[in-house]
């Protein structure tokens, strides 16, 4: 060709594993593109030639028709000479400086589906199926770079069939690491807490064991579930009793789209959620009169639903069965379990039966769980299908390792403008969460090729992740404040850079001056904060009792309001308190006996629970407040509770003591609960309003972004959402990182770096 130009592309992303080479290959053949495509640590390298109109289109289409599963992060063109030739080639991989993206898991393709279910094709139901599109990746994924031998397929050797699929670039299985067939890939078996296989087809039993009432131990793709008949009340029932799981809803695994719609109510965004290469669980408001068991999701307007992603899932669903319950494989508090004999021990008192196979997880992966917030979706856990995902930062830091606070545990490595977040660890309460904390950082650390040079952790003494923290040898440590990380954690997934108003809300944060903050309105930005505002302290009665025991935090607001004498109030709950224990509790109010202050504004949520009849005690964390904003819900009182705003010197307080008052006199009046619920997150989310106008007329900002625990409530984020933009505020949630703790490390990460790289 004498107009024909060469062109290097260099393509940095999720580009590896992927099936990306061979689509390139099919590509540059579609086109007639002359030259060769090859991967490197950093990516993948093509070299392209042919005429300027077949160029243009190539390259267009590399982003424009990728893989499913390849998530393109940068594309660099570069010109340089021809070199003639007519033939497209792949190229052996090659190590090169740059960071290394491994893809997360995927479920299944439509393609292996209709095979899967094929009586003609070979792997029909086969259990493994998969090729470059679809199919487990990150939990299977030893070293990199991402080859079979360093995946938990190493052990099964390809048969001739795969061999060939393996190597023929026009396949869909080309450098497909984990295919497999029934000749030479993993098996599976069915067998009782002693590893004895159980007579029969694996997945027939076992379907025929759930059918009967039986609780099934699933191996699935990162870790184990605990399975049974989601409409059985006598399954479901046995299922709590033994994980010792009293209230908190389990997740719902349903065969397809229309099972689900046949229990909830999905919208259009909900069910491309459920859809997506990454299946989630999603929260999906119930339908009425629906078949599943109560006991599934007990006071609660909300199914947690996701599709099968796996292929043993289809096999066990299809035909079967209208949903399964599929829970988390563990006691409460214990991580998920996923090793074969870890599991047997740990769940032989639960599990009737376990569904298992010889492919090993290398690293457990609970699935991720998101709720949609103005037609976005709001991570409550990121996971399964979204790790290790990178977030893009708005400044560039030094290598960062940050290991987050005590709840809803994760890792964040960061280098550069580019952040990793690790999968859902579990709460740092114990000594096996914390060994998955440590098993975590040095597989992510070993995937992504990155040495930090500084340790950033919570500036709670007594969190285990901060003892992880000084555990680490040699390098310096960053104690960064909760509520401050919670803020940079919305700022950084937005792209914000400068200061901002914060308005961080959740459940308990060591605070600057020792006491546990939690209803905070902060002005600052990445490198430092104030504290302008924040909601007025009670006691928190008790300590971590009070976590457990609303009704504590109600006895708080009512004696900030009413003094001494509030247990003469009409209301039925305080009836309830012995009289051995009114003075007792009188007195540790009065005199603060393990009773620090508190500004938590999730300890208010509890308060307003129980003072309204909702909930005096709980059995999981945000119980109390999950049931009252499903109270809340169905109630459209636009009516508000009087507050006042109290400003000093250097900050204000919100002093909510106007409406327990007017709350208490409702409960004893017999409003109906859900009005005043709604009156209550309609209050909080005026008086949010009015602070961060005052903090404007001050400090002149205009953008406003919410983190923390309590914003996981859809209902109160949309009142102080539309609040805030009616007055003319720009403002920001979370979308790639939950608002809970679970994003928390993101904020330590980029506090920590920004401030190394400015030699704070």
């Amino acid at each position: 060709m004498t107009d024909a130009r060469r062109t290097r592309i260099t393509i940095e992303g999720i580009v590896q594993g992927v099936g990306f080479r061979p689509f390139v290959f099919r590509l540059a053949e579609h086109h007639g593109i002359a030259g060769w495509v090859q991967n490197t640590t950093a990516g993948v390298v093509v070299e392209a030639e042919g005429d300027a109109r077949r160029l243009a289109s190539f390259v267009a289409d590399l982003t424009g028709k990728a893989p499913p599963l390849a998530v393109i992060v940068s594309l660099a063109t570069e010109e340089i000479p021809p070199q003639g030739g007519t033939a497209f080639a792949i190229r052996y991989s090659e190590g090169s400086a740059g960071p290394v993206r491994v893809a997360p898991d995927g479920d299944v393709c439509p393609d292996c589906l209709h095979e899967l279910f094929d009586p003609a094709d070979r792997r029909h139901r086969y259990p493994f199926i998969t090729c470059t599109n679809c199919g487990p990746r990150y939990s299977l994924i030893t070293a990199v770079p991402y080859d079979r031998p360093n995946t938990t397929m190493a052990p099964f050797p390809l048969c001739d069939a795969c061999r060939t699929e393996y190597e023929d670039p026009r396949n869909r299985r080309f450098h497909a690491q984990p295919v497999a067939c029934p000749e030479c890939g993993p098996r599976l078996r069915l067998v009782d807490a002693d590893d004895r296989d159980l007579p029969g087809d694996p997945v027939e039993e076992a379907a025929g064991l759930l059918s009967q009432g039986k609780i099934v131990a699933v191996k699935g793709i990162g870790g184990y579930h605990l399975a049974v008949d989601a409409l059985n009340d006598g399954a479901v029932r046995e299922l709590r009793r033994r994980k010792a799981r009293d209230e908190k809803p389990f997740a719902l695994m349903a065969p397809d789209l229309a099972a689900v719609r046949t229990f909830a109510l999905p919208d259009a965004v909900e069910e491309r959620l459920l859809a997506a290469p990454e299946h989630p669980i999603v929260l999906l408001r119930k339908r009425p009169d629906n078949p599943v068991s109560p006991l599934a999701a007990p006071a609660n307007g909300y199914f947690g639903t996701m599709l099968p992603y796996a292929p043993l899932h289809h096999l066990l669903l299809r035909d079967r069965f209208t949903a399964l319950v599929m829970t988390s494989g563990n006691l409460s508090d214990e991580p998920i379990a996923y090793r074969d004999a870890e599991a047997r021990e740990r769940l032989a008192y639960i599990a009737d039966a376990f569904l298992v196979h010889d492919r090993e997880i290398h690293t457990r992966t609970d699935d991720s769980v998101i709720r949609v917030f103005r037609g976005n979706p709001l991570f409550l856990r990121r996971s399964r299908g979204y790790v290790p995902r990178e977030v893009r930062m708005p400044v560039e830091i030094p290598a960062v390792l940050a290991v987050g606070a005590e709840l809803k545990g994760t890792i964040c490595l960061a280098r550069g403008d580019r952040a990793v977040m690790s999968q859902h660890i579990g709460d740092l309460k114990n000594a096996a969460t914390l060994d998955s904390l440590a098993e975590t950082t040095a597989h992510l650390q070993g995937l992504l090729g990155l040495t930090p040079e500084l340790v950033a952790h919570d500036l709670h003494p007594d969190y285990l992740s901060t003892a992880f923290a000084e555990g680490i040898p040699v390098l310096p440590r960053v104690a960064v404040q909760h509520h401050h990380a919670h803020l940079a954690s919305c700022m950084a997934e937005n792209g914000l850079d400068g200061e901002v108003i914060g308005v961080i809300f959740d459940g308990t944060g060591y605070g600057r001056d020792g006491t546990v903050w939690g209803g905070e309105f902060l002005v600052g930005g990445y490198g430092g904060f104030r504290r302008a505002g924040h909601l007025r302290q009670v006691p928190l009665l008790g300590g971590d009792a009070a976590v457990r025991e609303p009704f504590r935090m109600a006895l708080s607001y009512l004696y900030d309001a009413f003094g001494a004498d509030f247990f003469g109030l009409s209301l039925p709950w305080l009836r309830e308190i012995g009289e051995a224990e009114r003075p007792l509790f009188l007195q540790m109010l009065e005199r603060r006996i393990n009773s620090p202050p508190t500004s938590s504004c999730g300890r208010l949520f509890d308060a307003v629970a129980a003072l309204t009849g909702v909930r005096g005690r709980v059995s999981y964390e945000g119980q109390a407040a999950m049931e009252l904003e499903a109270l809340a819900e169905g109630s459209a009182t636009a009516s508000i509770y009087p507050y006042a705003i109290v400003r000093n010197d250097v900050s204000a307080e919100v002093d909510f003591r106007l409406m327990v008052r007017a709350l208490a006199e409702d409960a004893a009046a017999g409003r109906p609960g859900g009005e005043m619920a709604r009156a209550f997150h309609n209050t909080l989310a005026a008086a949010v309003t009015d602070l961060c106008a005052q903090i404007r007329a001050v400090d002149g900002l205009d953008r406003v972004v919410l983190s923390g625990g309590v914003f996981q409530n859809k209902l109160l984020t949309e009142g102080v959402f539309q609040s805030l933009a009616d007055q003319g505020f720009h403002v920001y949630t979370h979308r790639l990182v939950p608002p809970n703790d679970g994003g928390l490390a993101l904020g330590q990460a980029i506090i920590a770096g920004y401030g190394a790289r400015k030699g704070e």
